[in-house]
C-alpha cells in the first residue's frame, strides 16, 4: 500500500515537473502554481493542458524513453501541456478536440524524439518546436475536416477592437505581466502574475529576467510601432520571457556578456513575432513560441564562435 502511494506520489511530481518544464524548470511546485494558473485562466485550460502532460509523459515512457535521464525531470511533458493548451484555445473544449490533444500529444512526444537526436550533434534542444509543429498543423488543417471545425475560436488580435499606437501605463504594466502568461497563451494579467510567483519560486532571479525581458519585448514593439492593444495583451513579451531565460542561465553560463547576448536575442524574439504572425495568420495559423524556437536555435548554435560567452 505505502509503495503504491509512493509511486502514485512520484508520477504526480513528474506530471508537475512537466508543466514547469515550460518555462525551463523542474520544480514540481512551480509546476504546481503553473498549472493553478492554468485554471485560472480557465477551467478549459488547465484540463487540456493536464490531458496533455498525461499523455505525452506517459507515451514517452511507454515508448521507453530515458526515466533518468528525461521522463521523471518533465522534458516528456511540457510540450503536451502546451499543445492541450492550444488546441482547446482554437477548437474549443468539446470531444473532437480531447481526441485531437490526445493525438496530437502522442505524435508530439514522438517528434520531440526524433528532433532531440537530430539535434544532439549541435548541442540543440528541442525545446517548445513539438508543440509549434503540432498544433500549427492541425490548427491550420483544421478547417479542412468539418468534425474539427464546426466550433472553432474566433481569435482576432486584441488590436481589431481596439487599434491605435498610444501606449498607456494600463498596457504597459497589464502587458508586462500579460507577456509572462502569454507563455502558455494567456493573456489576462492576473495569470501572468500568478506565473510569475510560479517562477519566483523556483529562484528570485527568474521572475526578475521574466519581467526584464517581457518588459523588453513590449518596448521593441512599440519602439517600432506596434499596436498598444496587441502590446497589452503580451503579444510581444512571451517569445522575449522564453529567449531570455533560456539565453541566460539555462542553456547558457550567466555572465555579464552573456546579458548583453541574452538581450539581443530577446529583442529579436519581439521582432520576429510580427513577421511569423503574419506569415502563418495567411494560412490560419498563430504565431505560438515559433519565434522562441527559432531565435534561440540560432543563438544557442552560434556561441561557440564567441569566446566571452559559454555553454552550460
Amino acid at each position: 500500500m505505502a509503495s503504491a502511494v509512493a509511486q502514485g506520489g512520484t508520477r504526480l511530481l513528474v506530471l508537475l515537473k512537466g508543466v514547469a518544464q515550460v518555462i525551463f524548470q523542474a520544480n514540481p511546485w512551480t509546476g504546481l502554481v503553473f498549472l493553478v494558473a492554468l485554471f485560472a485562466g480557465g477551467w478549459q485550460f488547465g484540463a487540456f493542458g493536464l490531458l496533455g502532460t498525461v499523455v505525452a509523459t506517459l507515451t514517452a515512457h511507454l515508448l521507453g524513453v530515458s526515466w533518468d535521464e528525461r521522463v521523471s525531470l518533465g522534458l516528456e511533458g511540457f510540450s503536451g501541456t502546451l499543445t492541450g493548451v492550444g488546441l482547446v484555445l482554437y477548437l474549443e473544449p468539446r470531444p473532437m478536440t480531447v481526441l485531437l490533444v490526445i493525438f496530437g500529444a502522442i505524435a508530439g512526444s514522438v517528434l520531440s524524439s526524433a528532433l532531440t537526436v537530430l539535434l544532439r550533434p549541435y548541442g540543440l534542444a528541442a525545446s517548445t518546436a513539438p508543440f509549434c509543429v503540432i498544433t500549427t498543423v492541425m490548427v491550420v488543417g483544421g478547417s479542412a475536416f468539418s468534425r474539427v471545425w464546426a466550433v472553432h475560436a474566433s481569435t482576432p488580435a486584441p488590436s481589431a477592437a481596439a487599434p491605435g499606437t498610444g501606449l498607456s501605463w494600463t498596457y504597459l504594466w497589464q502587458g508586462t505581466l500579460s507577456g509572462v502568461g502569454q507563455v502558455f497563451l494567456q493573456d489576462q494579467w492576473y495569470v501572468g502574475l500568478i506565473f510569475l510567483a510560479g517562477l519566483v519560486l523556483a529562484g528570485w532571479r527568474l521572475g526578475v529576467i521574466a519581467l526584464v525581458s517581457s518588459l523588453a519585448g513590449l518596448l521593441t514593439g512599440w519602439l517600432l510601432g506596434a499596436q498598444a492593444a496587441d502590446l497589452g495583451a503580451g503579444l510581444y513579451g512571451y517569445n522575449s520571457v522564453l529567449t531570455g531565460i533560456a539565453l541566460f542561465g539555462t542553456f547558457v553560463v550567466a555572465t555579464p556578456a552573456s546579458a548583453v547576448y541574452a538581450l539581443i536575442g530577446v529583442v529579436a524574439a519581439a521582432g520576429f513575432s510580427a513577421g511569423i504572425g503574419n506569415l502563418f495568420a495567411v494560412a490560419g495559423g498563430h504565431t505560438l513560441t515559433w519565434p522562441f524556437v527559432l531565435v534561440t536555435w540560432v543563438f544557442l548554435a552560434a556561441v561557440p564562435m564567441f569566446s566571452r560567452i559559454r555553454r552550460v
